[in-house]
């Protein structure tokens, strides 16, 4: 660990030591130190090592024993692998190197000793490194050294590992040429590439050279644009205010040629860099008074006031309700739930309602489940399946439908053939309705005006039975299939036939081919703008962005049909954004069969073989700031000929699901018992009502002191959904809605405890649309808790108003909890707020130990590592970032004062420890979360030790000892550098191991 009185003297003095070192043994010390430095800490850590000027003394430290006659390796070698190292994350690197004069000094030192590979392969490390910068790119290519490297490369017919030594001294640097003449020589120089990989592929004496080789052969792949019309997203939503022109189109002209497309990268690149260093370097809040002092409200209390209606605990008539009868308690319930914008007061309309609800298509009727039947043969009828009358029938009927199915309890109200299904299929789904389901999205707006429902959302799911271990991966995976890719580019035998184009009316429902894949995303929560076969029996898929934006493209949900049975389908999903992904570590897609739900098996399933996650060469149509995107490529062998599947990123949660689960929670409880109201707390941007349901215990008698507590429960927030691609969010509040609404001893205490404020989704829009990140307003909503905008933002803007609202009439939350998914992190784990964390990890002067700082925002944290078993203690953290000083999680703690202010992540792929290590989540898994995170709660009541008795721990502890269960021991910071090079831009770095240090 670095010193913490004064880091940055410590670096300042190692970095003069290396420099002035005039002996071996001192010049290693520091090495060694400056390693075990690096080693132990994050990328911040380098990041502030370059700002200090440590690229600078490691290329003094190399030219100075590089220059010598006969250097001394020992020394040498462990220069050059921190030279790597750190110039990877330096944006700046070879323009350091080309006025230190190293770039010319490394050249020569490799021409000296390519014979020899250890040190051949570190001098290439550092020259790849170089290379991505124009200036030493030029060094590089008019290097006297290298003026050979315009030949073609030939494989002499010698020992194999000579031979490829001899020919990388003459073509490896092929890289470093400037564009214009690289390009004439891709072709020739993949194909002779293409032989040496493919034959000694696990070949582990020569795994170094086969890796150059293949990371050689992914550089000389040409950039090459997404085959679209437009990078911008096929949704767009005229938002209010503002004109189509006005759009998220930071891009550079249409008419610029690929021929400049490599240089014009180098500088784009070069800038998105160079702002990475940016927001790693001191990213950590290390001001006192930015930390401690509440700012002021962004609203004058006067308008706090129209949130009184959401506490209707406070002004309900319990004494009249205990003396009604249950029947009327119910009508009452149900009245209540419709609380919507015709309810509003006046001040609560607010521009968004007034003007843009009808920018959005609702359903047109005849809403239907998708026609899978035509092509599959699971069933004789054609057609899609009606609800046998008009949209605005079934919105003024929709009332009554409902109170007739909570009167007869059977939730049939429409006459389809899918009814005829539900009859002859058991279907017994826990609070899930299909007919409720569709008469929910019959109210749902979405941009393109979906008028289908994808099976597995109307037909609903239960998780499969067995656990689902994580995919092991097969060796060198990755390295086969971009060998497969480099063959795609080298050969002329490729179909690239467009299968599916959401912006092609004719592509949406292309004529049935005998052996190609059908696909389908026009329906809630889908996303997949195109398919591309290229092969037989493989499909390059492109995702679409977000609404009115050109990026975030991550997440994916569509219809696969016209299957061959037993044969392995290729997919490359060729746009995704994020550069690491947990399905290079175990993740798999899941996939949903519409035969098998017939069968009686409705089940996400994880699916897919030869995963990996690997960044390619696709580029956007037209430039922009972030220029790279990385392949999802996986395998799908599907069971049956006669079928329709669907696959997804994670196990989708739709907006209508949401709002039929609602009502069905809301029948299921005792009115007398249990206050349950759901109602809206204002409309989208789209005109979709986003929900906000209140839950907390009736009082149990018209005594004062009973009423008196009730009005006095502490409030507990929670919310989700704010990205719509974090399905598992939903999955997780699924949990805690239930178990609230539960009869269980634990929800019952929980319920005569507080009140629950829940906002299940934050991001209707979003989730519709099949978004990933953002609002229709193009900006990610938790982005924006500082000043959210009441128009463009009107959730973000309504949640704040009433948490001050809470806070104006003292009823400041206990817990505010906004629940998320993690991409690249395992397990489930907390992030929260603390003033003294963040100072002592930024490394600040500050005393820490006279700061005085409630220590209870550890309290459910370490409730939770007892209870939850897919909960990770370790992988908690509470620091306050200027990076994320816009969240929920650190507006609500600095501005409102809430100490146990959380965001709550989610695993998308599984568990590392404890009695779910090696598993893949399931939704039982995140709903059993969102049920232990309501457990944790009764850690804060005052008389824990009642509450805690051991009737409640039996009924916390069904079936294992997690009560014993703990993660300290089983912590992994982040996931380890993935088994292959995800990127290209680098050779692989050079591990400390095999370095001959001695």
């Amino acid at each position: 660990m670095s010193v913490s009185q004064n880091p940055s003297s410590g670096f300042e003095v190692i970095f003069s030591t290396l420099q002035n070192a005039e002996d071996a043994e001192s010049t290693l010390n520091v090495l060694n130190i400056l390693d075990e430095l690096l080693s132990a800490g994050t990328d911040h850590r380098i990041h502030y090592m370059i700002s200090k000027g440590g690229s600078e003394a490691l290329l003094s430290a190399l030219m100075k024993n590089g220059s010598r006659s006969s250097p001394d390796y020992t020394i040498l070698l462990p220069i050059l692998y921190l030279v790597a190292k750190v110039g990877q994350k330096d944006c700046h690197i070879g323009k350091k190197a080309e006025e230190a004069g190293a770039v010319l000094l490394t050249l020569n030192l490799l021409k000296n000793n390519i014979q020899h590979a250890g040190r051949a392969e570190a001098y290439l490390n550092v020259i790849q490194v170089f290379a991505g910068s124009a200036a030493s790119r030029y060094a590089l290519a008019t290097s006297p050294c290298y003026s050979a490297s315009s030949r073609q490369p030939q494989f002499p017919h010698q020992n194999i590992l000579d031979q490829t030594k001899g020919w990388m001294s003459s073509t490896t640097l092929s890289l470093a040429i400037p564009s214009r003449i690289g390009k004439q020589l891709r072709h020739p120089l993949l194909h002779s590439l293409l032989c040496f990989p493919q034959t000694y592929l696990l070949n582990k004496c020569q795994e170094s050279l086969i890796e150059s080789s293949v990371q050689l052969m992914r550089s000389c792949l040409p950039k090459t644009r997404l085959p679209l019309t437009s990078d911008q997203s096929a949704y767009l939503f005229p938002l209010p205010g503002r004109q189509h022109d006005d759009l998220d189109m930071v891009a550079t002209s249409d008419e610029s040629n690929g021929d400049d497309d490599d240089d014009d990268d180098d500088k784009v690149e070069d800038d998105y860099q160079e702002a990475q260093s940016k927001d790693y370097d001191n990213d950590l809040e290390t001001d006192l008074n930015t930390l401690c002092l509440r700012p002021a409200t962004d609203r004058p209390k006067e308008l706090l006031l129209q949130y009184s209606r959401l506490c209707p605990e406070l002004s309900h008539d319990f004494l009249e309700d205990l003396d009604l009868n249950s029947q009327e308690s119910s009508s009452s319930s149900s009245s209540d739930d419709e609380t919507g914008p015709e309810k509003k007061t006046p001040e609560f309309l607010s521009q968004t309602e007034k003007g843009t609800s009808d920018q959005t298509k609702s359903a047109p009727c005849p809403l239907k489940v998708k026609d899978f039947y035509s092509h599959t043969g699971i069933n004789t009828r054609s057609g899609g399946t009606k609800t046998g009358e008009t949209r605005e029938e079934a919105n003024s009927s929709l009332t009554d439908d409902e109170q007739k199915n909570k009167n007869e309890g059977n939730g049939k109200c429409y006459n389809s053939p899918m009814t005829d299904l539900i009859d002859i299929h058991n279907h017994d789904i826990p609070y899930h309705e299909p007919s409720m389901y569709r008469a929910a999205a019959m109210k749902t707006k979405s941009v393109p005006g979906f008028s289908t429902l994808a099976f597995p959302d109307f037909w609903g799911q239960v998780p499969p039975p067995g656990n689902e271990p994580m995919a092991p991966r097969k060796p060198n995976i990755q390295r086969q299939k971009v060998l497969e890719d480099i063959q795609r580019f080298l050969n002329t035998d490729i179909i690239n036939q467009v299968v599916f184009d959401l912006e092609d009316e004719c592509l949406q429902f292309p004529p049935a081919e005998p052996d190609s894949l059908r696909f389908f995303s026009s329906f809630e929560c889908g996303n997949l703008r195109k398919a591309i076969r290229v092969r037989r029996y493989e499909y390059d898929l492109i995702l679409n962005a977000d609404a009115n934006c050109s990026q975030h493209t991550q997440w994916f949900y569509f219809e696969v049909s016209n299957m061959v049975p037993d044969v392995p389908y290729r997919f490359n999903i060729i746009n995704c954004e994020k550069s690491n992904s947990q399905f290079n570590y175990g993740m798999q897609p899941v996939l949903y069969s519409v035969r098998d739900a017939l069968n009686g098996k409705p089940q996400w399933c994880r699916s897919g073989t030869e995963i990996c996650y690997f960044r390619n060469h696709f580029c956007p149509v037209r430039g922009r700031l972030r220029t790279t995107f990385y392949t999802l490529t996986f395998t799908i062998t599907f069971k049956y000929s006669e079928d329709v599947c669907y696959l997804a990123y994670h196990y989708p949660y739709t907006y209508s699901a949401l709002r039929a689960h609602l009502r069905l929670l809301n029948r299921s409880v005792d009115p007398s018992k249990v206050f349950f109201r759901e109602q809206v707390l204002c409309p989208t941007l789209a005109g979709n009502a986003c929900p906000f349901v209140t839950i907390t215990a009736c009082p149990p008698s018209k005594s004062y002191t009973d009423i008196h507590q009730l009005r006095n429960r502490p409030c507990i927030v929670l919310s989700s959904r704010v990205h719509p691609g974090e399905s598992n969010a939903s999955w997780v509040m699924k949990g805690t809605l239930e178990f609230l609404c539960s009869h269980d001893p634990i929800a019952q205490a929980l319920r005569e405890t507080f009140v629950f404020k829940i906002i299940p989704m934050l991001n209707p829009d979003g989730v519709i649309n099949g978004m990933n990140r953002c609002d229709l307003n193009r900006d990610d909503l938790n982005r924006q808790w500082c000043k959210p905008d009441p128009v463009l933002c009107p959730t973000i803007y309504h949640t704040k108003g009433f948490l001050s609202y809470l806070s104006s009439i003292r009823r400041t939350p206990l817990v505010f909890c906004d629940y998320h998914g993690h991409s690249r992190k395992k397990n489930v784990f907390l992030y929260g707020c603390s003033v003294k964390e963040t100072l002592w990890q930024s490394g600040s002067t500050f005393d820490t130990a006279a700061l005085k700082e409630n220590p209870g925002y550890r309290t459910i944290a370490k409730a939770l590592d007892r209870i939850a078993p897919a909960f990770s203690f370790n992988s908690c953290n509470y620091l306050v970032e200027k990076s994320r000083s816009a969240t929920a999680r650190i507006v609500v703690w600095k501005e409102l004062g809430v100490l146990r202010s959380y965001t709550m992540e989610s695993t998308f792929n599984g568990f590392d420890q404890g009695i779910y290590k090696g598993l893949q989540t399931r939704t039982r898994e995140l709903e059993e979360m969102g049920m232990k995170f309501c457990h944790s709660l009764l850690s804060l009541t005052v008389d824990t030790r009642a509450l805690y008795g051991r009737s409640l721990i039996n009924h916390m502890n069904p079936g294992h000892n997690v009560l014993d269960h703990k993660s300290h021991n089983c912590f992994e910071d982040d996931e380890p550098p993935c088994v292959e090079e995800i990127e290209y831009s680098m050779f692989p770095g050079l591990k400390g191991k095999d370095l001959n240090w001695t």
